[in-house]
């Protein structure tokens, strides 16, 4: 998918998002102002102390200004919960206006792997910029601009304080420059050895039941500890460089603090400011100091922050977020596929090349051709799984783009050389996840797919929930149950890859019946066969080699004549004749005497 011109960029949308969170952030800004103004508190109750309730012993005054404090405080207190309320709502909208955008995206596996775009980070992305919204590390950022206030409260105290107060904070200052710099290495290291673990979990765990099977569980158990150690260690490094600096800054504030502290003690011995004022700046200079201290204490998360905003902003600019389609009417079942060549997301080698035929309502297309030969490319090109690199495929004259991928899916039904099911009962799978699946549609595809009967012996049938994976079917069940979501909604166009790989009898059995059913209700069918049985209602064949189309026709005349110069090809070379073969492709058991059932 390529962004239109004057559209506005990943980066845009994310500016955007947080633009219409301005009222919240205004709050933030508000409430930290008053927040950092009754800071002033502390240090003023302890001017007054010593410089009036010491020296007029008055027990009256001290409670009223004590009552004051007790006030203030608790005023900053709510205000300081206020914001911190506000910011996780902030961080929290923005989740949620931006999860459906990245899922969305992330689905766009084509558009993600040939752009080089790291798709599975994106989820992880968005957690880390929502995390670092709800945090302290906003409020370091409306804090920091009232830390030259307080450093101006100190010089007015004594222009000495000031001086050692502003040394402090150019110090602090330094420690969160090398802290970035520091670290910088080591939470990249982390965060893809982190990355390269959990995709190695999911995985395995993915994939127990084979490598159980295999006897990988050692091994795999193995390489699985040594991803985790080495994301271990790569944590522990990145922690120890981040908290060398969080407890190098902490502990130069409290030093710092005690400095000021001494330095004012000494003014007053020779009688330059008062005790209060010696107090005072040493509170003032801790609250000064603070914002800067969070930032160095959360700047891993600020870094982590800023990564995903560059990383979402890099996948939401190379997948952006589909147009309002002028939507299509249902189409007929007229397939026109017009020299398409296509090259596999993330790879550089076409495995098809100038691709054309056409398929006419009412008719079904078996495609023929050995492993790697480009049936499957095929397949995920007419779902529009993949767009064509070259050429156009066309679905009664609208390119599939024209339809969009929700719409299309509803009139092209697919079912996929490995089929796998969701989390959710066996309506919903054969609904395609929806939310309220009518059952009328959903039993009537069951029963197109000949899974009805099948269905009913299940503990709960219909309503027998699947873990991820449908690990509780067999292989065949699995199939006719995603034939049956193929079906659902009576698609215009059915695609198949080797649908009957895992069928027995009564599967091939219906699943013919099915083509059978859709031809004659002004249907079409793709089918991508290895086996014979597959192709029984085919009235078309396309053989296939190497990406390349070899052959097509109607059914019976394209096997005849590609079994006849294959037969002389081979009676050639036993008869010891030179010459380069003519290229072809091997069709055991397909031809016009092949077995029709299997």
């Amino acid at each position: 998918m390529i962004r239109k011109q004057g559209a506005p960029s990943g980066a845009d949308e994310l500016r955007a998002a947080l633009a219409r969170s301005r009222a919240g952030f205004l709050s933030i800004a508000l409430f930290s102002f008053f927040v950092n103004l009754l800071v002033l508190t502390g240090p003023l109750f302890m001017l007054q102390v010593y410089d009036r309730v010491l020296a007029a012993r008055s027990e009256a005054t001290l409670l009223v200004l004590f009552l004051l404090v007790v006030l203030l405080y608790a005023i900053m207190g709510i205000l300081d919960h206020v914001r911190s309320r506000i910011a996780a709502r902030i961080g929290a909208r923005f989740q949620s206006e931006f999860d459906l955008r990245v899922f969305r995206a992330l689905l766009d596996r084509s558009a993600l792997a040939s752009r080089g775009v790291a798709g599975p980070r994106g989820m992880r992305d968005l957690d880390a910029l929502q995390k670092m919204l709800a945090s302290p590390a906003v409020f370091a950022v409306f804090d920091i601009p009232w830390t030259p206030v307080f450093l101006f409260v100190i010089f007015v105290f004594h222009p000495w304080m000031g001086y050692l107060a502003l040394a402090g904070g150019l110090v602090l200052i330094g420690l969160t420059l090398m802290n970035q710099l520091g670290t910088k290495r080591y939470q990249a290291k982390a965060t893809e050895a982190g990355r390269v673990s959990d995709e190695m979990t999911l995985a395995l765990a993915r994939d127990a039941e084979t490598v159980q099977a295999l006897g990988m569980r050692r091994s795999a158990a193995s390489r699985w500890q040594a991803a985790r150690f080495q994301s271990l260690s790569a944590s522990i490094a990145y922690s120890d460089a981040n908290g060398f600096y969080t407890a190098a800054s902490k502990t130069f504030r409290i030093f710092l603090q005690s400095a000021i502290l001494a330095l004012g003690a000494w003014l007053v011995l020779r009688g330059e400011i008062k005790a209060g004022a010696m107090i005072a700046g040493s509170i003032l200079i801790g609250r000064a100091l603070a914002p800067i201290e969070t930032a160095i204490a959360q700047w891993g998360l600020m870094q982590r922050a800023m990564e995903g905003w560059r990383n979402l902003g890099a996948l939401l600019d190379q997948v952006p977020d589909a147009d309002t389609r002028t939507a299509l009417p249902r189409p007929r079942a007229l397939l026109q596929v017009q020299q398409v060549t296509s090259v596999p997301p993330g790879e550089t080698v076409a495995t098809l090349r100038m691709m054309s035929f056409e398929l006419a309502p009412g008719q079904a297309l078996g495609v023929i051709g050995e492993s790697g030969s480009g049936k499957s490319t095929l397949a995920r090109l007419l779902t529009g799984v993949w767009p064509p690199m070259a050429g156009k495929i066309r679905l009664d004259g609208a390119t599939l783009d024209q339809y969009g991928t929700d719409d299309l899916s509803e009139h092209v039904g697919y079912l996929p050389q490995d089929v796998v099911l969701f989390e959710g009962t066996i309506a919903e799978n054969i609904a395609r996840l929806t939310a309220d699946p009518d059952p009328e549609k959903v039993i009537a595809a069951a029963r197109k797919a000949a899974a009805h009967e099948m269905i009913l012996k299940l503990p709960n049938g219909y309503d027998t929930r699947l873990p991820a994976s449908g690990q509780r079917l067999s292989g065949g069940q699995k199939q006719r149950i995603g034939l049956a979501r193929a079906l659902y909604g009576d698609p215009v166009l059915l695609v198949l890859d080797e649908p009957n790989s895992n069928l027995d009898a009564e599967g091939s059995t219906a699943l013919n019946s099915a083509i059978r059913n859709l031809k004659a209700a002004g249907g079409a069918a793709v089918i991508m066969a290895h086996r014979p049985a597959a192709i029984e209602e085919c009235d078309l064949v396309l053989i296939m080699d190497n990406g390349a189309r070899v052959a097509f026709g109607p059914r019976d005349e394209v096997l005849r004549a590609h079994l006849r110069n294959a037969a002389q090809v081979v009676g050639a070379a036993q008869g010891g004749q030179q010459g380069p073969a003519k290229p072809g492709v091997t069709l055991t058991g397909f031809g016009p005497g092949a077995p029709r059932k299997q």
